[in-house]
């Protein structure tokens, strides 16, 4: 996939939010809509060694992997903003290089329009990236993941509860949690 280009300045841009930006953006925008983005799907594929585990026992996080599709939410932030957030996204959430920034192309749901969408994809040469890792494999590390922002099961359990909110079904995610849960 080619990267989209941005909007020209001194244009709104759109950000697509596929996990905890979706219910905690932490900042300014316009308007929140849902959308879908095809080529990539969120997964744990991340492997987290502070946030949601430790370097001995690592958890994981999510990410926009390749393949797929992921719904998502647009956020439209004003061209006054725009700079700003760009600024602060790179900081939350690629210090490490575990992403990489991309213009996404993606539809909002509620109409089909087409969008260019500021986002975050996986950097598959990345030490974080854990890449696709089998269920008990992925369970177990979701279950002994503890870290800095707390336990990684918390964090699985509360993604699927604000998806679930959004009306948003992730089959894959809640088969993890479940298996976890029963573990």
């Amino acid at each position: 996939m080619t990267d989209e280009s941005p909007p020209a300045a001194p244009h709104d841009i759109w950000v697509f939010a596929y996990g905890s930006l979706m219910w905690n953006p932490e900042f300014p925008h316009e308007e929140s809509r849902p959308a879908r983005l095809n080529g990539h799907h969120r997964a744990l594929c991340l492997w987290s060694f502070d946030y949601r585990g430790t370097p001995e026992k690592p958890g994981l996080v999510l990410g926009l992997d390749r393949g797929g599709s992921c719904r998502g939410r647009a956020y439209r932030v004003s061209a006054r903003d725009r700079e700003a957030v760009i600024r602060y996204l790179d900081k939350r959430e690629a210090s490490d290089g575990e992403y990489f920034s991309r213009w996404l192309p993606a539809r909002l749901e509620d109409d089909g329009t087409a969008i260019s969408a500021y986002g975050f994809v996986v950097n598959p040469a990345n030490r974080y990236y854990a890449g696709r890792l089998p269920l008990h494999e992925t369970v177990r590390l979701v279950r002994q993941g503890h870290g800095d922002r707390g336990a990684c099961l918390d964090y699985v359990r509360n993604t699927v509860a604000h998806l679930r909110e959004m009306g948003i079904r992730d089959r894959a995610l809640e088969t993890i949690l479940r298996e976890a849960e029963e573990a």
